[in-house]
């Protein structure tokens, strides 16, 4: 099945860059409690981010990211940000840091068919791919604000697939988010899952066609 694919499809968050390294921002802010503080935004703006997306009421991902930061900051500082120090700490997320692999296996891939396929806001997602140094490896950034459609809905994956203009087995999905390879097998893409911390597959007969513990096992395609 592998042989037939045209394109790899990136996740960005958990997949090419480390979510929780905003843990350090909040450190700064927070001494002693960046860590629980980091750890408790990105739960909550996961869960927010399903939230909206079930409720059918749509905001950008840089705004479900605020919500998600405030609340965090309530819960553990028991404070409350003034605009500035909101956004100083929601910036952090335009300069999250890249898992160690993914320079070289970005660049032994070039010439490949490469996209990004993410349920950040363009005005999350552009400077972060930018700010590393990756936006030359991809032939589309693709976010689902364009659809407001989150992932993992049906709609979200036909939007890339228009996009791009392959068939759905054509396409490889690369994500480190269980929800998403899941959503993404159902949608009928081929999928690899990054699976850095060794969970356990969900029981959702959508297995992965691919594990991997990072993503070097993706240079069988270059």
């Amino acid at each position: 099945m592998s042989s037939t694919v045209k394109a790899l499809v990136f996740d960005v968050y958990g997949t090419m860059f480390d979510v929780l390294s905003i843990s350090e921002a909040c450190e700064e802010k927070f001494p002693g409690k960046g860590e629980e503080v980091g750890k408790t935004w990105h739960s909550k703006q996961m869960e927010y981010l399903f939230l909206h997306q079930l409720m059918g009421k749509y905001i950008p991902f840089s705004e479900v990211t605020k919500e998600a930061l405030r609340f965090s900051v309530k819960e553990h500082a028991e404070e409350e940000l003034d605009a500035a120090e909101e956004q100083g700490l929601f910036e952090a997320f335009l300069r999250l840091a890249p898992y160690p692999e993914v320079a070289d296996m970005l660049g032994q891939l070039k010439g490949k068919e490469l996209s990004v396929f993410s349920n950040g806001s363009h005005n999350m997602l552009d400077p972060l791919v930018e700010n590393a140094g990756y936006t030359s490896f991809f032939s589309g950034i693709i976010s689902v604000d364009e659809i407001k459609q989150f992932k993992p809905s049906l709609y979200s994956y036909q939007y890339l697939l228009n996009k791009i203009g392959l068939k759905h087995e054509e396409v490889l999905f690369v994500s480190s988010n269980n929800w998403d390879v899941a959503g993404a097998k159902n949608f009928g893409f081929q999928t690899a899952w990054i699976n850095r911390k060794k969970q356990t597959v969900d029981e959702l007969g959508l297995d992965p066609d691919f594990i991997f513990d990072d993503l070097t096992g993706l240079l069988k395609w270059k």
